[in-house]
C-alpha cells in the first residue's frame, strides 16, 4: 500500500496572509487539525490548530470583544506557522510514512508531486488502516499466540486453520517479549473459539487469547 492510495485530496490549504480567525474557522468547519501553507502554489509551511490557538489571545484577557476582534483580524497564519515541513511523495510505502510520523512525532504529512501539494496523510488515516489490518470491523474469532521466529511456523498455523475450513480475514505479526519470538494476532471466520484453540495450540508456544469478536 502506497501513500497515494490513502492520502486525503484535494488538500485544504491556507496562505501566509490568511487570518488566524479565518484559519481556525476553516479547520473547525472542515474537521481538520492542520493545513499546509502555500504561497503562489508553493509550499512554504504548515500550521496546526494548536498553533492557531496558541497565537490567539487568552480567554482570561481583559480586552473587550471589539478589541479582541480587531487583534484577531490582524493576526495571520504567517505569525504562527512552522516553516520547516517534512514532506513525502505519493509512491512512498504507507509504513514508511507511519515510521516518519512516529519517529518525529508528527500528526500529518503533506504529500508532494514535484513542488505541488497533492494530498495529506494523517494519523487518523493510519488508524483506519490499522482497523482494516486487524479486521476490527469484521466478525470472527480473534486469536493471539506466541510463536518462534522460524521458517514454516506461521505457515503451519494458517494451513491448519484452512484445512479445518477456517477463513483468515486478518493477520498481524508483532515483536515478541523475547528475542526469537513473535506475537501473532489473527481473525478467522468459519470456526468457533474452541475449534481455533484446538487446532492452533499444538503448533505454537502459547495461546495468549481467543475470543469471539463482533464489529
Amino acid at each position: 500500500m502506497l501513500v497515494g492510495e490513502r492520502m486525503k485530496y484535494p488538500v485544504i490549504t491556507v496562505t501566509p496572509e490568511t487570518s488566524v480567525h479565518d484559519a481556525l474557522h476553516l479547520m473547525r468547519t472542515e474537521h481538520i487539525r492542520r493545513a499546509p501553507v502555500v504561497n503562489h502554489g508553493r509550499l512554504v509551511g504548515i500550521v496546526s490548530m494548536k498553533d492557531l490557538l496558541n497565537a490567539s489571545p487568552s480567554q482570561a484577557t481583559t480586552l473587550s470583544v471589539w478589541e479582541l476582534n480587531y487583534l484577531l483580524s490582524k493576526l495571520t497564519v504567517a505569525s504562527c506557522m512552522s516553516h520547516k515541513v517534512q514532506t513525502i511523495s505519493e509512491d512512498m510505502p504507507i509504513e514508511e510514512a507511519a515510521r516518519i510520523m512516529a519517529d518525529q512525532r508528527i500528526g500529518g504529512l503533506p504529500v508532494l508531486r514535484g513542488e505541488d501539494v497533492v494530498g495529506m496523510i494523517t494519523e487518523t488515516d493510519l488508524f483506519k488502516i490499522l482497523l482494516e489490518l486487524m479486521g476490527a470491523r469484521d466478525a470472527g474469532v480473534r486469536c493471539e499466540v506466541r510463536m518462534r521466529d522460524e521458517p514454516g511456523q506461521l505457515a503451519a498455523v494458517t494451513g491448519a486453520l484452512a484445512s479445518a475450513g477456517g477463513n483468515i480475514i486478518a493477520l498481524g505479526t508483532f515483536a515478541g517479549d523475547a528475542p526469537g519470538h513473535s506475537h501473532v494476532t489473527f481473525k478467522v471466520a468459519g470456526l468457533t473459539p474452541t475449534e481455533v484453540r484446538a487446532y492452533v495450540a499444538p503448533l505454537v508456544e502459547r495461546v495468549i487469547d481467543v475470543r469471539q469478536s463482533h464489529p
